[in-house]
């Protein structure tokens, strides 16, 4: 299956097998047309990343709350790492930048999960989504009020998920 991020490098975790298909099903979530369509979220290698590290967080946010969760969401963090890691090496960028580009990644995906944990618990993630999906760009009310609207019901909908269905890669 193609994905995205063309590279998947070859670190694996023990637990990397139960979270493949699960990571595939994020990505593949991510790309879906309607985000930038109608979302109007920049259909740019910056966009994509973005988009798919929202579902991504979600995801993640739904796995840290239950204590089946905690061993795959090492894993599948990794997985994100070692994709990304893969990406930047196809990209051309060299080994020395490496280490510094996958490590700002993954700080702007611990600062998206806070980010998007806190706007779900107050009930509102457009503040959260102008900071972190549109870089401060106001796309208008529109496409962001739908990306909200839709990002908020797969998190409504990831948390009356079973564990072990979201694992085999089954998103609501």
């Amino acid at each position: 299956m193609k994905r995205f991020w063309q590279g998947w490098g070859a670190r694996r975790t023990p637990e990397s097998p139960a979270v493949d298909g699960l990571y595939t099903a994020i990505v593949a979530r991510g790309r879906e047309p309607h985000w930038y369509l109608a979302g109007g979220v920049a259909d740019t290698m910056d966009g994509r990343l973005d988009m798919i590290m929202a579902v991504l967080s979600l995801v993640l946010i739904r796995l840290e709350s239950d204590a089946a969760g905690a061993a795959p969401s090492v894993a599948l963090t990794e997985m994100f790492i070692t994709d990304m890691d893969a990406q930047l090496r196809q990209s051309g960028v060299g080994d020395v930048g490496i280490g510094k580009s996958v490590g700002q990644m993954v700080s702007m995906l611990g600062g998206r999960i806070g980010a998007y944990r806190d706007g779900l618990a107050g009930g509102e993630l457009r503040d959260a989504l102008m900071r972190n999906l549109y870089r401060g760009v106001d796309p208008g009310e529109a496409p962001v009020a739908q990306v909200a609207a839709r990002l908020e019901a797969f998190a409504r909908a990831l948390a009356e998920q079973e564990i072990a269905a979201l694992l085999a890669g089954a998103l609501p």
